[in-house]
């Protein structure tokens, strides 16, 4: 069986019904010189290099944990180094680490493709940015402009930025966010 999503399949067998009813024949139309199962097999192999779906689910939750618990262990790291005297640049580093491990665990999950394309949707694209945004200003203020009060600064936005990411996968939870803090605050 396939396992390329049915859309992909349909999309492909479509092409081919419109290149054979012009009269022309599947191989010549992809000008190779591949019978369809062949074909099918190629589209096969191609979609499995990108899709989650090529390791079993029992590697896929293996690798989800050792890249969720390595980010919950250089963020633990960071903070723990957060007191030495170059502290506040290892925390920021360590930090930053943790979450992109914490966001690269979700690949083995979903598949980088459906990481991305979910990522970059209209509902979280905005969190999407401005959290990619603080990682990139974190390390920034950390190795080029040596500001160790803004790397701090682009910590904690980078927590509020990945937590606020984090919550437009919960449905719903945006909206009780801002209810809370609204009723909160007045």
């Amino acid at each position: 069986m396939l396992a390329g999503s049915g859309g992909d399949i349909l999309l492909l067998f479509d092409y081919i019904h419109t290149a054979m009813s012009a009269g022309v024949s599947p191989i010549q139309t992809f000008g190779l010189n591949l019978k369809l199962p062949e074909m099918l097999m190629a589209c096969h192999q191609a979609g499995k290099v990108l899709d989650a779906s090529t390791l079993s689910f029992g590697t896929r939750v293996r690798w989800f944990a050792i890249c969720f618990v390595a980010g919950i262990v250089c963020s633990i790291l960071g903070t723990a180094l957060l007191w030495l005297p170059k502290g506040i640049k290892l925390f920021a580093v360590f930090y930053t680490l943790g979450n992109i491990a914490a966001l690269a665990s979700t690949c083995f999950l979903m598949g980088p493709l459906k990481q991305l394309k979910a990522m970059f949707e209209p509902k979280r694209l905005i969190a999407t940015v401005v959290m990619l945004l603080f990682l990139v200003l974190t390390l920034c203020a950390v190795f080029w402009w040596n500001k160790k009060g803004l790397a701090m600064l682009f910590c904690i936005l980078q927590f509020l930025a990945m937590t606020w990411y984090s919550l437009s996968y919960i449905p719903f939870a945006r909206d009780a966010v801002i209810k809370c803090f609204s009723s909160c605050l007045g």
